[in-house]
């Protein structure tokens, strides 16, 4: 292909590209060359690098009985195994548990993990975990299991840190992990969180009101095993609400603000959040996802034994957390921490856990009504029990949640944030 040909193409490709806020600067999307003031003793106010960090994933159906020989591989002696009330009598965790004791592995059984985890449920699977002298950790659940397993980890490999050490500024100290961990294997149950990519763990802080959580590369699992034959048990409900997880993850991801116009740039790159604003690796994952999400979602919902739009869900989910697990998410999962941490009564049918309702703005706005009308998604803040009266609260839950409110393409005003709450009582 000839010079000119190559140029020509790259010209229509360019001017093609996505126009989202993120994607649409004026000069190169990633300048990565490093300027005078990165090689001397100042730093740059923006951060000049991002790093690509994602836990070995083992996907296929039937993955979850191989448990126990990866164990023996990791010449594990005594396993810590966290899963929740409902899930330890069903099949995925049955299945692990006979995979320990066919080859071996001695374990103790966790099954006290809070739906939508607090801090104090956090600190009682901590507790668990320090008397156990545990050399390894297995977690089999949703996205509650699998944070909790992580906070477990932690605080037992660190048993004299107080609870806010770790937790993200400016509700905690933010510190970064510095002591070793165990090894820890997620197998997720549902499709939503990518919690077995990532190296963050969310939990209601009820002194605010609000989720946070601990973010630290530290905390993602060494291997997560992302066995689809578990989505088959999951509930219509829980199909969706797991499904607009994983669409908002892989949206949040593309749309955050670039890896170099993120500030300010750690002074050592152990400072580096997990983080780290939009950049070329993540968009790959959260495009793909994307791209399942548009074939499969509806087929997911409505064809529960369709196995094949199932597994490429659950991939999905996978798939997504990887991109948002170093890319970040932003303003949508920050408005929701509040609702979720204030939300009243509502209880989704079918679903037992409380609705963490994640919004969008105009950028594919109409994909998003539409899915969230055929498949009966609860009408905005309204129909989960809010009123304009609660919003004051909301914002004032939202304001502390810099660690993604910051990865947005846009700041937003305290008058911004009232703005978004209120244009979303009623959705569609």
């Amino acid at each position: 292909m000839s010079r000119n040909r190559v140029r020509d193409l790259m010209s229509v490709i360019s001017n093609a590209s996505c126009r989202c806020p993120s994607h649409s600067h004026s000069g190169p999307a990633y300048n990565l060359t490093v300027n005078n003031s990165t090689t001397t003793s100042s730093l740059p106010s923006k951060d000049y690098a991002f790093e690509m960090a994602c836990s070995t994933i083992r996907y296929g159906p039937g993955v979850t009985q191989e448990v126990g020989m990866d164990m023996v591989n990791m010449n594990a002696k005594k396993v810590c195994v966290m899963t929740d009330p409902n899930l330890a009598k069903m099949a995925p965790v049955k299945t692990t548990l006979s995979s320990l004791a066919k080859n071996g592995v001695n374990f103790e059984l966790y099954d006290r993990v809070r739906v939508e985890p607090t801090g104090e449920s956090f600190a009682d699977a901590a507790d668990f975990a320090k008397k156990g002298n545990f050399d390894a950790f297995l977690a089999v659940g949703g996205g509650s299991v699998m944070d909790t397993c992580k906070a477990a980890n932690l605080y037992s490999a660190d048993p004299e840190a107080d609870f806010l050490d770790y937790v993200n500024a400016p509700i905690g100290k933010g510190k970064p992990v510095t002591v070793p961990l165990k090894p820890l294997i997620a197998i997720p149950t549902t499709s939503g969180t990518g919690s077995e990519t990532t190296g963050v763990s969310i939990f209601d802080y009820e002194p605010l009101k609000a989720k946070t959580g601990i973010a630290n590369r530290a905390l993602r699992p060494t291997l997560g095993l992302v066995d689809p034959i578990h989505t088959l048990s999951m509930p219509q409900r829980v199909c969706i609400y797991s499904g607009f997880d994983v669409f908002c993850h892989a949206l949040e991801s593309f749309t955050a603000v670039p890896f170099n116009e993120r500030g300010p740039c750690p002074p050592n790159p152990i400072l580096r959040p997990a983080y780290q604003g939009q950049n070329p690796v993540s968009d790959v994952w959260a495009r793909f996802a994307l791209q399942v999400i548009a074939k499969y979602f509806k087929r997911a919902v409505y064809q529960p034994d369709d196995l094949e739009a199932r597994s490429n869900m659950h991939l999905a989910s996978t798939m997504a957390g990887v991109g948002f697990g170093n890319a970040g998410v932003h303003l949508c999962h920050g408005l929701s921490y509040p609702i979720s941490g204030n939300v009243k009564t509502f209880q989704p049918e079918g679903y037992r856990c409380v609705l963490i309702l994640l919004f969008l703005g105009a950028v594919l706005a109409d994909t998003v009504r539409e899915f969230m009308h055929v498949m009966k998604v609860e009408n905005g803040l309204s129909a989960l029990g809010y009123k304009k009266s609660d919003i004051p609260g909301l914002v004032q839950g939202t304001l502390p949640q810099h660690r993604i409110t910051k990865l947005a393409p846009r700041e937003q005003s305290e008058e911004d944030l009232s703005q978004l709450f209120e244009n979303s009582m009623t959705v569609y």
